[in-house]
């Protein structure tokens, strides 16, 4: 195994709600070196787990959903300690999650019919999932929220959790979005940033956003924007070589602002930069920020 190679052996149980990525997210996975198996009957996964460790410990990532042979999400939490018990202590449970009006859009638009759907509204199909999955949403070790992601956006999050060829080095994404289309439910740390005065309202800047000089200044100007930077780059300064320390690897900040192409735009641009300087793997990504008409 190289210096920033991950451990084999690892094995990542894939599942979600329909519609919400997990075909996308087989397919990262393969592409990052993994091996993937989807819907093999639940019956077949605990021998297919042993035989991997013994045929040299590879990295396995198993889809599951209702299509599966045997499904349940009692037999799958049941399987998932058992393998912890066992041997396999680097078992985690990945669950894609999406909100009930865009998968009912996404269903619409792509002419899919919903496995739990088959003679009824896309949308009982939809409901009946959310309730029949709660279980596993609940104790998943991570969830991605697919609402408001882009597939390349998708495939950063996944990347940074599961790359097998990341670096020790704690990976940051620094994001900016606006309220009013939503939070990101990937963040881990989320700032509203809505105190600082809003260039909005300076009819010169209006259509500018916060890469642009002018709003930069205007916002450096805000009385409480000098100690808001001082004391946020401080907290950093404190979480992030701990975060490091404890073994996370990827890691999301998110600002917020009404509109998401000023305030936060400029703050997260400002973050991105002090983390980079700070020696971790950088991302910066502005959400809402491409999409014209938004305010």
């Amino acid at each position: 195994m190289t210096e920033t190679e991950k451990p084999a052996n690892q094995v990542v149980i894939v599942s979600g709600l329909s519609g919400a990525g997990k075909s996308t997210a087989l397919r990262q996975f393969e592409d990052m070196g993994w091996e993937i198996a989807d819907n093999v009957p639940l019956a077949l996964l605990q021998s297919m787990v042993r035989q991997s460790g013994e045929a040299g410990g590879l990295n396995l990532a198993l889809g599951v959903d209702f299509r599966t042979r045997g499904f349940s999400t009692d037999v799958i939490l049941e399987l998932i300690r058992t393998l912890r018990e066992i041997e396999h202590d680097k078992v985690r449970l990945l669950f894609l999650d999406c909100d009930e009006a865009v998968l009912q859009r996404r269903f619409t638009e792509t002419r899919r019919r919903h496995p739990l759907a088959a003679d009824r509204p896309v949308g009982d199909g939809i409901r009946q999932e959310i309730q029949q999955l709660s279980s596993l949403r609940e104790v998943a070790d991570l969830r991605i929220d697919s609402t408001n992601l882009s597939l390349p956006e998708l495939k950063r999050i996944l990347s940074g959790h599961f790359s097998l060829q990341q670096a020790s080095r704690l990976s940051v994404s620094v994001m900016s979005f606006s309220y009013k289309y939503g939070v990101p439910r990937e963040a881990d740390l989320m700032f509203d940033v809505r105190f600082l005065r809003n260039p909005f309202y300076e009819p010169s800047l209006a259509d500018k956003t916060g890469e642009d000089a002018a709003v930069i200044d205007f916002i450096a100007r805000d009385p409480a924007f000098a100690a808001f930077m001082e004391q946020l780059s401080a907290l950093l300064s404190l979480l992030l070589p701990r975060y490091a320390e404890e073994g996370k690897s990827y890691l999301t900040i998110a600002f917020g602002c009404t509109g998401g192409r000023h305030r936060s735009v400029c703050i997260a641009e400002k973050i991105h930069d002090l983390v980079a300087k700070s020696g971790y793997f950088a991302n910066l990504a502005h959400r809402d920020l491409p999409i014209k008409g938004r305010q």
